[in-house]
């Protein structure tokens, strides 16, 4: 199995801790948690900033000294109704208790204490779509470049229809020399509607020095260093995924692989 192919290792509690450590970068942290209804967790932010995304189900929520309420509305993420998620600084503690059975994504990269928390979601997320034909996808942003929400954290859910491509036309993010391009570590967290499907993905290079072609099921996260990352899913099982990035500037900037550029230049992306 490939390297950059995470397994949950569980069904309830923490079932994804990758860390910098664990994934051999320097910015991007994701944790998932799975609860049953009337559980708890807490966590401290520490030296990272922090979105809570609701991928599936309800929790009542503090964090940051404050009370949020409950956070939480789609019971399948496959509804592709807006997600309820929750930004917290550095340098803060949350603590959260499900009302149902819940599925939550923790994202974490460095914080610099240059935004307070809030809410993130449902107001203000459109699913919209990208692409054309068998290259069209739908996307909740979250967290881009153009929501100044936090200091590192670009977050963003893709859904991908059965059938077609998706974080295509092939492109990478792992240069620092902005505006051409900006060094942006990934990671892609995985869901198949049916959930017993599979989808593809590949993390190459233009050298071909990282070439990695992997067969994703429900619930696996893809850790994306460098280099390309084009997604697939496969007639009869829609993707659902949701981007998580960070680097040392806060924007996205990509190059394309220069077998589908033209792809880019006459619209079709």
């Amino acid at each position: 199995m490939s390297h950059l192919l995470k397994r949950p290792f569980g069904t309830h509690g923490k079932v994804h801790q990758i860390t910098p450590e664990s994934a051999g970068w320097r910015y991007v942290g994701f944790d998932l948690i799975q609860l049953r209804a009337g559980e708890k967790w807490a966590d401290a932010t520490g030296d990272t900033e922090v979105i809570l995304v609701m991928i599936e189900g309800k929790a009542k929520v503090h964090a940051a000294g404050q009370d949020w309420g409950q956070l939480g509305e789609r019971m399948n993420v496959f509804e592709k109704t807006p997600p309820h998620c929750l930004y917290v600084p550095n340098g803060q503690d949350w603590s959260l208790e499900t009302t149902t059975d819940a599925t939550i994504a923790i994202c974490k990269a460095p914080g610099k204490g240059g935004h307070q928390a809030r809410r993130i979601g449902p107001d203000g997320i459109t699913l919209t779509q990208r692409g054309k034909g068998s290259n069209t996808r739908f996307i909740n942003n979250i967290a881009m470049e153009a929501e100044d929400y936090c200091d590192s954290l670009l977050v963003t859910e893709v859904f991908t229809p059965a059938g077609n491509w998706s974080s295509y036309p092939s492109h990478r993010h792992d240069e620092d020399d902005f505006p051409r391009i900006t060094y942006l570590e990934e990671t892609y967290y995985h869901r198949l509607n049916p959930a017993d499907g599979f989808g593809i993905q590949r993390v190459y290079t233009d050298d071909l020095s990282l070439n990695e072609t992997m067969a994703v099921h429900n619930g696996d996260v893809v850790c994306v260093p460098r280099g390309h990352h084009p997604c697939g899913a496969p007639h009869g099982f829609e993707m659902y995924y949701l981007n998580v990035m960070a680097g040392p500037r806060r924007n996205w900037r990509f190059v394309p692989a220069p077998q589908v550029e033209w792809i880019m230049e006459c619209g079709a992306d």
